[in-house]
């Protein structure tokens, strides 16, 4: 039986497990890995007191997830990717209320990116970030 996300060492497991599934990825790995380049520990490092604060209410994440997104080249297929492969990584690892918090919380976003990036698109005169 899986547990249920509710330590740093979990979130660490989760990232660590989902990052390196992105990287793989042949669609949307080449884009995290353009942006990225060898910065990896800090964005890891970002991502874990994000989903951190998110899930287990720890008030480390100091940021602005969706501006360093607002510029790239993403479509549909992106998110779908990367919410596939964030949703694989919880299942292989989790399940419980907060496993599937996350999993809630993972396709709200992929689905206000995405559509904040198309609204900027179709909008690009307006300040929208």
């Amino acid at each position: 039986m899986k547990k249920d996300i509710s330590h740093s060492e979990d979130i660490k497991l989760m990232v660590d497990e989902f990052y390196g599934k992105v990287q793989r990825n042949l669609l949307i790995g080449p884009i995290f890995i353009g942006v990225i380049k060898d910065r990896w520990p800090e964005h890891l490092e970002k991502m874990y007191k994000f989903w951190g604060s998110i899930l287990l209410a720890e008030n480390s994440y100091n940021g602005r997830p969706f501006p360093p997104h607002a510029q790239m080249p993403l479509q549909q297929e992106h998110f779908e990717a990367w919410l596939g492969l964030f949703l694989q990584t919880v299942d292989e690892h989790f399940e419980g209320p907060i496993a599937d918090e996350a999993k809630m919380r993972a396709q709200n976003m992929a689905s206000m990116f995405f559509h904040k990036i198309e609204y900027i698109r179709q909008h690009p005169n307006q300040r929208t970030i």
